[in-house]
């Protein structure tokens, strides 16, 4: 599967649109497209598959390492792969957009806002393109889209200014349709906030779809394999996930793991669902803050805490956490009681405690991770906690900011809950499956 990285010039600048009238152009030009997102994101990949049809693919480098990133690339299915980057093409130091385009060797089709500029376009693409030699890295910057471009003279002047080894592919126009509703954690999700058809498929008809698909590359075969993260002999067991507007952030890539290895079932809190008759939970991030007062009310939560506190293992990630706590107090002031099996009171706050790549040491054996194990994840939350003075950490912080700053992975009973979120290029969730298999 070919395919290329869509870098933007800065954070805002309008990739997710443009991603999106890409992957809508490619379609109504006949290509089967496979979308992605470089970086540990969500939400941007839940307008991908508003889109496409299909889950889009997680290409971190610092969650999954060059091969995982490759594999996981492999795993999707079109002609043509989509890859929207993270923040601007050369930010970041774990995983940025241009380091996933040299892990892959793909071209990058860069965004630049053209709202106030026609030469200065070509000159910002140009300097982009440049400095990937100065700072030593391998990437190809083979052209750009305009984004909020009119057409006619705006469009012509665009394209004259551009250096004949610097591809027009086309523009976004100015249209307030094409404009995604954000709250804290970013953009909403996909099914709540889908962009108009109609608005897309204008902004596509300003693209140069065929020329796009030819720029697209193979991304070379993954060197190594992970032995942990390719074994795929099943395990006896059954997890259930919890899925619905309050745990709403999971990697496609986790739930195939586990579909692959075991037996799942899903389940929703927020709908008062009894809890599956499993081995295991998995709460995987989202919005609980959003949903408090039905989890309060629905009793899904008070049953799983009664189920934790007979030995029945529950992860939480995140959102997982917060549900796994005693209470939830929301940015209003509101509290509501969660699970109860965890000793933490999660407060919500107006701006973000921690966003950071994260690496964590096991200081015991716990649901993720052997005894000194490390492994690596990225967090990105609202919300802190306070945890009582008994407490019990399976994690120490060797970079991020966990719980409390040097630790995380509260855990009790048998069960665990962190602020990080996990790829299963991580081998993380195969030591999960692994330690609650019969």
């Amino acid at each position: 599967m070919k395919g290329f990285v869509l870098g933007g010039v800065s954070s805002g600048v309008g990739k997710t649109v443009a991603t999106l009238s890409i992957l809508q152009a490619l379609e109504d030009a006949g290509y089967e497209v496979q979308p992605a997102k470089a970086g540990p994101d969500f939400i941007d990949p839940s307008h991908h598959e508003a889109i496409a049809g299909r889950p889009s693919r997680t290409l971190d480098l610092w969650l999954c390492g060059a091969d995982g990133l490759r594999r996981n690339y492999r795993r999707g299915e079109g002609d043509v792969c989509v890859v929207e980057g993270v923040m601007g093409l050369y930010d970041g130091d774990g995983s940025s957009t241009a380091m996933v385009a040299e892990a892959l060797d793909v071209p990058v089709v860069l965004v630049v806002d053209a709202k106030a500029g026609m030469e200065s376009v070509a000159a910002t693409a140009l300097g982009f393109r440049e400095y990937a030699a100065t700072i030593g890295r391998d990437i190809e910057v083979a052209g750009v889209i305009a984004q909020r471009a009119h057409g006619g003279r705006h469009e012509q002047g665009i394209r004259d200014a551009l250096p004949d080894d610097l591809e027009f592919f086309g523009r976004i126009p100015p249209n307030d349709d094409l404009e995604i509703p954000d709250r804290h954690l970013g953009l909403e999700m996909g099914e709540e906030a889908a962009l108009p058809t109609a608005a897309v498929r204008e902004a596509a008809e300003s693209l140069e779809a065929d020329r796009l698909a030819a720029v697209a590359s193979e991304p070379p075969a993954p060197e190594t394999a992970s032995a942990r993260a390719t074994s795929a002999e099943p395990v006896d067991a059954t997890v259930a996930v919890a899925s619905d507007a309050a745990f709403c952030f999971r990697y496609p890539a986790t739930i195939e793991r586990f579909r692959e290895r075991a037996d799942t079932v899903a389940f929703s809190p927020v709908a008062g669902d009894a809890v599956p008759d499993a081995d295991a939970v998995y709460l995987p991030g989202g919005y609980p803050e959003l949903h408090a007062a039905e989890l309060e009310s629905a009793g899904t939560l008070s049953e799983l805490g009664d189920l934790a506190a007979d030995g029945m293992p529950v992860l939480g990630e995140c959102g997982g956490l917060m549900a796994m706590s005693q209470s939830l107090t929301t940015a209003e002031g509101e509290q509501g009681e969660m699970a109860g099996i965890l000793p933490a009171d999660v407060t919500m706050h107006d701006r973000y405690q921690a966003l950071d790549h994260v690496e964590l040491e096991a200081t015991e054996e716990t649901l993720t991770a052997n005894a000194d194990e490390t492994i690596r994840g990225h967090e990105f939350h609202y919300s802190s906690a306070a945890v009582d003075d008994d407490a019990r950490f399976a994690f120490e912080t060797v970079r991020g900011d966990g719980i409390d700053g040097n630790h995380d992975g509260l855990t009790e009973y048998e069960s665990l809950g962190t602020y990080v979120h996990v790829h299963p290029e991580s081998g993380a969730f195969d030591r999960f499956l692994e330690s609650i298999a019969n």
